[in-house]
């Protein structure tokens, strides 16, 4: 019987989790490597699964992409590498005696929830060169797993039916139960998959068997499309720094038994099964044909996601219409936080139309800047609250997210952060678990009602998200290309690093112009010419004129007088800026406010008149 008429017309049994079983015995680098340098070891593996019944064993191969191997510095030994794990699959399978047994060549998803920023057409390009050269070492059908971005699996089916006719098992990993990362449905999922070519479509890792079943009992397939399933053993745990899995055969038998009640085809393992696992679903597969799924005659309820629009105009509904100020003044280090509400309530009165929080800037503890937003809020003190991906996981941004939202704080800026190891404690670990330009689109997500995994929020926020623009830089088209992506992202506005130089308005203009949205640019007050040349040498972004550092220099030790300087420098940049933009970002340095109230009351004063329409809004 051939492979594809094997997963058709019978319940199969696949093998179990390779990368736990090598982690369990010691090993925690490549594991893909191990194939040329310790072929003993997988080899067993592949043995033990046959010895427990499996009819069908994948290469060890899930990471043995460019991109994944690139991070081992053995990029140069892919083809070395999925040949292997073809021949040590092959071999086990020959010396096991056993004629109906079959090798599948495995190949994992790339794209996440990663940090680094992973270009997709590389990414696509790695894993069509893993196909090819896994057919060219013969195997016997393709699996793809644990694909998170439905996208990126959906492409390399299509890549892969153009190169063989052998089998595809194409499996998806869930966000939350039975829907993909972004909201897709499962259903919708594995009925495209099985449109564009593949044989079998289902899903593995990530959950245990219950959580599993539960998702495909919600199945709605308009037409008998084969089902794989692959679930973990158990939810990890973690005990003496190493994550386990809990050893559950007779749970798993069944729970294989209601898998194929459910018209699941195909069952393996996932993360933390063994032999045993293996053992147990075929126990429970043992002489069973395939159900036909049950016909469901209602869909699936679909939930109404309820929008509220807030009254009052958003921040870039404002500097779309009028000039606005937006002010920065750092949440205070200490708990005294008089001297903070008193410096907010006079920027107010002087007319800015919002307060910027930083979220601990220079990655330096201070308060919370939610807790004081909602104290500015009782103040009648509109917050823009910038929100950092240094300091949270995903799990504890979509919380925070959650909450902001509650408490009706809907204007963020996004950033990525700077790095912990210039703060205050260069102990402290980065979390960075998405970047900026990845936070955004999962923002964007939960505006549609959409959790991070997917799931329904059962209500849609109403965030309106700024982003970070730096023109400091030596390339600015460069940098006009990064908003770009950052405006696809789901960016609304931007606020720019402090310029200090009048030239450089134009400049940044003229490069911005056919952009959609607007952008505050940032003029800081400088104090001394110390502060000066500590901003021009030591911080990150941030680039002062020679004219701007010999005119502080000039002031000497003098407070007053470089104070003063500074100032009347930031109101020349403002009477600058204004003729661009109607965006203007005061930054208040070391929480001397009385500089940008100052600089505020000008503004007001001076450059009120809107730009015209003419011109195209900035």
């Amino acid at each position: 019987m051939d492979l594809k008429k094997l997963l058709t017309s019978s319940v199969t049994v696949a093998d179990g989790a390779i990368g736990t079983l090598l982690y369990e015995a010691g090993y925690d680098l490549c594991f893909e490597e191990l194939n040329v340098t310790k072929p003993e070891e997988i080899y067993a593996i592949h043995q033990a699964y046959i010895e427990a019944g499996a009819t069908i064993i994948q290469t060890n191969s899930y990471a043995a992409n460019a991109q994944k191997l690139k991070r081992y510095g053995l990029q140069e030994s892919v083809g070395a590498i999925n040949q292997a794990s073809v021949q040590l699959a092959r071999k086990a399978v020959q010396d096991s005696g056993k004629k109906q047994v079959f090798v599948l060549g495995t190949v994992g998803g790339i794209q996440g929830f990663q940090s680094e920023q992973l270009d997709y057409k590389e990414s696509m390009q790695a894993l069509v060169e893993q196909v090819d050269l896994l057919l060219q070492a013969e195997v016997d059908g393709l699996l793809f797993e644990t694909f998170y971005d439905f996208s990126e699996i959906k492409q390399l089916v299509i890549e892969a039916r153009k190169r063989t006719q052998l089998p595809i098992i194409a499996n998806v990993s869930l966000g939350d139960i039975g829907v993909l990362k972004g909201g897709i449905r499962l259903s919708d999922a594995l009925t495209e998959l099985y449109e564009v070519g593949a044989d079998v479509t289902g899903l593995n890792c990530r959950m245990g068997p219950y959580h599993m079943l539960r998702s495909i009992e919600e199945l709605e397939l308009p037409y008998d499309i084969p089902l794989a399933c692959y679930p973990n053993a158990s939810l990890p745990g973690y005990r003496d720094g190493r994550f386990v899995y809990a050893s559950n055969t007779d749970y798993f038998t069944s729970m294989s038994e209601r898998f194929i009640n459910e018209g699941v085809h195909l069952i393996g393992g996932c993360c933390g099964t063994t032999p045993a696992h293996i053992k147990a679903i075929k126990e429970a597969a043992s002489g069973r044909k395939p159900v036909k799924r049950k016909i469901r005659l209602q869909s699936l309820k679909t939930e109404t996601i309820e929008r509220f629009h807030e009254q009052r105009p958003s921040i870039k509904d404002l500097v779309e219409e009028k000039q606005t100020i937006i002010v920065e003044l750092d949440p205070p280090k200490k708990l005294h936080i008089d001297p903070f509400i008193e410096g907010a309530k006079a920027i107010r009165d002087a007319g800015a139309d919002a307060l910027t929080l930083a979220d601990n800037s220079l990655a330096s503890p201070r308060i919370d800047n939610q807790t004081l937003a909602m104290l500015l809020k009782e103040e009648g003190i509109r917050s823009l609250v910038h929100l950092t991906c240094r300091d949270r996981n995903l799990i504890g941004l979509q919380s925070h997210l959650m909450g902001l939202d509650l408490a009706e704080l809907n204007d963020l800026l996004v950033i990525t952060g700077d790095p912990s190891k210039i703060g205050d404690f260069p102990g402290a670990t980065s979390v960075y678990d998405v970047s900026s330009t990845k936070l955004l689109p999962l923002i964007k997500q939960m505006n549609e009602g959409i959790s991070f995994s997917g799931k329904s929020l059962g209500r849609a926020t109403n965030f309106t998200t700024a982003a970070a623009f730096n023109p400091n830089v030596k390339h600015l088209d460069k940098a006009v290309r990064r908003l770009e992506k950052k405006i696809e992202a789901g960016a609304h506005y931007f606020l720019t690093q402090p310029i200090f130089d009048e030239r450089q308005f134009e400049e940044v203009y003229e490069a911005t112009k056919h952009l959609s949205v607007p952008i505050f640019v940032g003029i800081m007050p400088l104090t001394s010419s110390r502060n000066a040349e500590f901003l021009h040498n030591e911080v990150p972004g941030i680039s002062l004129s020679d004219d701007t550092r010999v005119r502080m220099a000039r002031a000497g030790e003098d407070k007053m007088k470089a104070e003063q300087e500074g100032l009347a420098m930031a109101k020349s940049l403002a009477d600058a800026a204004a003729t661009y933009f109607n965006g203007l970002y005061l930054i208040t340095p070391f929480l001397r406010y009385r500089l940008t109230v100052e600089l505020t009351r000008y503004l007001r004063t001076h450059t009120t008149a809107p730009l015209s329409k003419e011109r195209k809004l900035q």
